[in-house]
């Protein structure tokens, strides 16, 4: 279901002394709230979820309409065949894990990040007119749209529109068909190294930047997109990040047109992900200071610029990592795992995973939730250590160096979204020490998988879970990989090259070297053949 919308707003109100109109302020009370945006909306779908009837049982799906005129894209096409039929869906802001006195709300049109208290917003779905519509239907559509060019469904994200952005035009969406990542059945490495017959690496890496930050990026830039065309005061989107989220931010800000600013860490990211910003158009900050001195700057910065912020203190980009989770249940014909581990920093992604199970199982999609397993680096374990007091304390940490960059976090935004999660999916957290990521990354590659570091994290944890008998030999287990391998090549290069202080690098796998002659090169050959007989 697409939506087009005509919208009446007020334009909202500013105190700054500053020159530039800036945002409703999410901590200061004296701003006054404008008036409610009024919607009235048409809307399309690859086939119409809101039938005249309230009964599941009666809907069924229209045929894709194909034949592009030949002057029309694929937006044209989507365009020209919209059905004409209201929009019963709604999602807005609320205060997270609110009780159920909380009143406090805003749209998805205002330019909001944290509540009135100080805390974290959610983006929360009209959960009623959903279930107008049982799991086998929501099953169905999210099927019929798998692998199609139609806008914006061919989007793994926008597949799952009604449950992302219900209300947003489908002109306003920036997509480049980000998500329907593979999942990898990682066969040999499962029974060779854990004697698991069922395990599956999610490589939301293979994607459009080589990242899973693509799936929630797709879905804050298309919300920007419209709140520029509703001339809200947003002249371009910042972000702080230690790689990946800027590669995502400016390639879809690019795709729209629109500035895009990133402050980075100074030297603390790998040359790939440093490329991206830059290549993308990006204005790039780098700063004498860590991830969560760069967080703390463009938090001050957003509040005073008008500049929207993109980082995953904005939930709406955990409306687009959700459906991640969706994912792997379609790819598994619905059926749950039994657990799901994801490597996590600044904690974003362990609650958009729990989100998307935790909706599937209430709309009916399926019948129960995976246990969820979050891992840290050694150098970065905030979470690890809240864990392991039983929740009952959490201190940030100094983060230190770690070859998993990208979760080199010691004070995570999201720490209050993860234990959430955790304690209701009956999660665990584990850690990885440095040699123990490494080695896990390096063991995965030599079958194939070719996986980032943090997906060595979340590979150690496995281990460990494994070697303790919590997670048997045959429970069906899904890693997701987060990054693509080749934005981490120099860790690689280090790693086979042994030339990292103090680690052993057991799985090295150097490169021989021998004389330019035909003999030499034999009694090479000849005795790596000899060590890779195989035994009969």
């Amino acid at each position: 279901m697409a939506s087009s919308c005509s919208l009446f707003h007020s334009s909202l109100s500013s105190k700054s002394k500053s020159k530039f109109p800036l945002p409703r302020h999410q901590n200061n009370t004296k701003f006054n709230r404008p008036p409610p945006t009024v919607i009235s909306c048409t809307s399309s779908s690859t086939y119409d979820p809101c039938p005249s009837t309230t009964s599941s049982n009666s809907n069924s799906p229209s045929p894709l309409k194909s034949g592009r005129l030949a002057d029309e894209n694929i937006r044209d096409e989507a365009r020209r065949h919209r059905s004409i039929a209201n929009n019963t869906f709604s999602a807005k802001y609320v205060p997270f894990n609110a009780g159920p006195d909380s009143t406090e709300s805003y749209s998805l049109d205002e330019i909001v990040y944290r509540s009135l208290s100080g805390g974290l917003l959610d983006v929360q779905h009209d959960i009623e007119a959903l279930k107008k519509f049982d799991g086998a239907y929501w099953r169905e559509l999210f099927d019929s749209r798998v692998g199609k060019t139609t806008w914006p469904y061919g989007s793994g994200v926008w597949s799952k529109k009604e449950w992302v952005l219900p209300e947003i035009d489908p002109d306003d969406i920036v997509s480049a068909f980000e998500g329907n990542s593979n999942l990898f059945w990682a066969e040999r490495y499962g029974k060779q190294f854990l004697g698991m017959n069922d395990l599956w690496v999610k490589h939301c890496g293979i994607s459009h930047t080589g990242s899973f930050k693509d799936l929630g990026m797709t879905v804050l830039v298309s919300q920007v997109n419209r709140l520029r065309k509703l001339k809200r005061p947003v002249v371009g989107v910042g972000c702080a990040s230690t790689g990946d989220t800027s590669a995502a931010l400016s390639a879809y800000c690019a795709a729209a047109g629109i500035p895009s600013i990133v402050f980075l860490p100074a030297n603390k990211i790998s040359i790939a992900q440093l490329i991206q910003p830059i290549a993308n158009g990006a204005f790039v900050l780098s700063i004498d200071t860590d991830f969560d001195g760069c967080m703390k700057l463009i938090r001050e910065v957003t509040s005073e610029l008008p500049i929207y912020l993109a980082n995953s203190l904005n939930s709406l980009r955990l409306e687009g990592q959700k459906t991640a989770a969706i994912e792997i249940l379609q790819q598994f014909d619905w059926e749950v795992p039994d657990w799901v581990i994801v490597p996590g920093g600044n904690l974003g992604n362990i609650y958009a995973f729990y989100k998307g199970f935790k909706m599937c199982q209430e709309l009916g999609l399926v019948d129960r939730e995976p246990r969820l397993v979050c891992s840290q680096a050694a150098n970065a374990n905030p979470l690890y250590l809240c864990y392991k007091s039983g929740w009952i304390q959490f201190k940030a940490v100094k983060a230190n160096t770690t070859f998993a960059s990208a979760i080199q976090i010691g004070d995570p935004v999201s720490i209050d979204r993860a234990v959430y999660a955790l304690k209701n999916s009956n999660g665990i957290v584990e850690e990885a020490t440095e040699e123990e990521l490494m080695d896990a990354m390096a063991q995965a590659d030599s079958t194939g998988i070719f996986i980032c570091p943090h997906t060595g994290v979340a590979l150690s944890a496995l281990i460990k879970l494994r070697n303790s008998g919590v997670i048997a030999a045959g429970d069906r287990t899904v890693v997701v990989s987060t990054a693509h391998g080749l934005k981490f090549s120099q860790s690689k290069v280090d790693y086979h090259s042994k030339k990292i202080p103090d680690m052993a690098c057991r799985f090295a796998n150097p490169p021989v070297q021998v004389k330019a002659d035909f003999g030499s090169v034999m009694d090479v050959l000849k005795k790596y053949m000899g060590n890779k007989t195989p035994n009969h």
